[in-house]
């Protein structure tokens, strides 16, 4: 598979690197970084700490994009549409995991899948995405009697908030129960709890990479369902096993959970 990352010095897109080249079967073609990175200009695989591989981390995303079968997104939202005019000109797959996109760029993505394969996930780990089938499960045997809260934890450097996958988790909870609505603050007299809010909170600091709770509190019982990343490879391993099963799939919108089978 011969692969080009866009958002490639970044810690997401070094990981992918030093993965894909570990993998032994993948070849790094093209690597796009922002025009201002001190590292533009320097070798992925020599900034990734698995030497040489030829390909210096570039600013232009067609150039990047020349004999590759698939691209593996990890960037910020800005970015977006310089990637997706690239892509679907050059008719090249591409998995998304940049998080914090507005509903204009969820649109574009929309529009882009009419003319190539497209995966975007907020969390590519394969335990997130059975996490959000649980949760989907859980809120709809228990009921409207349980009352759903989110809390997520992340590094102090995280930028968005809530986290991605906090709103996939909140998503998962509105398949089961559509009526209701996350607040994402709670401050001064707000009155009792109704029945249709759903908190979502975020915490902040350190350097830990990712927890994610959702509390279903009912009468006299609570039940807890929680997923914990302790190293970021296991987000890497995802992106890199959706970019594999992208290549050769027709045009349209997929998902993480398209990819690992996974209902």
């Amino acid at each position: 598979m011969k692969l080009a990352l866009h958002g490639a010095t970044g810690r997401m897109g070094l990981t992918i690197a030093r993965l894909a080249v570990e993998a032994g079967d993948i070849q790094i073609v093209g690597a796009v970084t922002h025009p201002e990175d001190p590292a533009l200009g320097r070798d992925v695989g020599e900034l990734a700490g698995v030497g040489s591989l030829g390909v210096a981390a570039g600013a232009s995303v067609p150039d990047a994009l020349l004999g590759a079968d698939v691209v593996i997104d990890f960037s910020l939202p800005p970015a977006l549409p310089a990637l997706l005019n690239a892509v679907m000109r050059a008719k090249v797959p591409v998995v998304l995991g940049t998080t914090g996109l507005t509903q204009q760029d969820i649109e574009r993505l929309d529009a882009a899948s009419k003319e190539i394969p497209l995966l975007w996930s907020q969390n590519m780990s394969v335990g997130v995405a059975v996490l959000a089938v649980l949760v989907r499960e859980a809120v709809q045997r228990l009921g409207p009697a349980y009352d759903a809260e989110i809390v997520e934890i992340h590094h102090r450097r995280k930028v968005d908030s809530p986290s991605g996958t906090a709103k996939r988790l909140a998503d998962a909870v509105v398949e089961a129960r559509p009526e209701v609505k996350s607040l994402y603050e709670r401050a001064g007299q707000v009155g009792p709890r109704t029945d249709e809010e759903m908190g979502v909170f975020a915490i902040r600091g350190g350097d830990v990479i990712g927890d994610h709770t959702v509390h279903l509190f009912g009468p006299g019982e609570r039940l807890e369902l929680t997923h914990r990343a302790t190293n970021r490879d296991l987000f890497a391993h995802g992106a890199l096993r959706a970019a594999r099963w992208m290549v050769g799939r027709p045009p349209g919108r997929y998902s993480i959970n398209d990819a690992l089978g996974i209902t």
